[in-house]
């Protein structure tokens, strides 16, 4: 019982992680306003680029690319600690390699989904982009850095921040398919991908209407 309770706290870290809503916090410390209120709303760093300038956008972009890593690196301490405990609380036939990555899957889906659910704005926030590609890096960095090369080549063709985030998506989903990865990797970069995408539908939208903008033009998209 102790030791699934104390499973359960390291996924509420995981979650309270991707919650961390750093875009929000940029508003808020640097112009003293609610980013919410301005441009797309969105609290990811392209909205922060368009509201706040470069230098913000750059910083909450890497710290959230850092919650993703982060968490992985966590799940990756706190579980094998957990197996440090007395033998008497551990479920007997519990074994540490065989459970790890499932602990390190969770962890990182509860990390996506406080980023975009965030409990310190009305679980609202975020679509997970950068906090995703941290968690590729640190499960699978060649994955991580096939995603981020396809969403920088979208990027500079098309300038459409939506369009470049989904086709990374599907890109590390590829990928992660296609290289020795233990099978709870690849449902978290399956699962996590397709959720990125969901939480880009209204872009999606706008892109079948034509009507998505591109970077440096008017807003109407959340990233």
């Amino acid at each position: 019982m102790v030791f699934w309770a104390a499973s359960l706290f390291g996924l509420a870290i995981g979650y309270l992680i991707g919650s961390t809503p750093t875009g929000y916090l940029a508003g808020k410390l640097l112009r003293r306003i609610d980013i919410r209120d301005h441009g797309s709303g969105s609290t990811g760093a392209t909205n922060v680029l368009r509201t706040l300038g470069k230098w913000p956008a750059l910083a909450v972009l890497l710290v959230d690319v850092l919650k993703g890593a982060g968490a992985i690196l966590f799940a990756g301490w706190f579980y094998p600690w957990l197996h440090t405990l007395p033998q008497d609380i551990l479920p007997a036939t519990l074994e540490l390699h065989a459970w790890l990555p499932w602990a390190v899957c969770l962890a990182g889906l509860a990390t996506l989904l406080g980023h975009s659910r965030s409990i310190w704005l009305n679980f609202k926030g975020g679509k997970s982009v950068a906090t995703g590609l941290g968690l590729l890096l640190a499960i699978s960095w060649p994955v991580g850095l096939g995603a981020l090369a396809v969403f920088a080549l979208v990027l500079a063709i098309f300038r459409i921040v939506s369009l470049g985030s989904m086709l990374a998506a599907l890109t590390a989903i590829v990928l992660i398919c296609s290289l020795e990865q233990p099978l709870p990797y690849r449902l978290l970069v399956i699962s996590g991908g397709a959720y990125v995408i969901i939480r880009h539908r209204a872009n999606i939208q706008r892109l079948l209407s034509g009507m998505e903008p591109r970077l440096g033009q008017g807003s109407a998209s959340q990233s």
